[in-house]
């Protein structure tokens, strides 16, 4: 798997991504909901898949798309979640 960072290199430096593990069995997955359109559909599905790999998961979401997450919601985020999905866009 590649990742692909949502930065822009000529704004930011690049950042090495966080180790990934082996499986989420027995891990909290945090899913972000960001509030766009059919985002708590998609994050349905992966949270499905999730399960099925025996992670257990915790749903959050943004009151507006459009702003950060807050800052408490991201410090509940890591404090609670081992790993994390946001649902981007459209």
């Amino acid at each position: 798997m590649r990742y692909v960072s949502p930065y822009d290199p000529a704004a930011r430096a690049p950042v090495e991504p966080a180790p990934r593990p082996d499986n989420v069995a027995g891990r909290t997955v945090a899913l972000l909901d960001i509030s766009k359109n059919r985002g708590a559909e998609f994050l349905d599905r992966i949270e499905h898949h999730l399960r099925g790999l025996g992670a257990g998961v915790e749903r959050y979401r943004k009151p507006l798309f459009s702003r950060p997450a807050a800052a408490d919601l991201v410090e509940r985020i890591a404090i609670r979640a081992d790993l994390a999905v946001e649902g981007l866009a459209d």
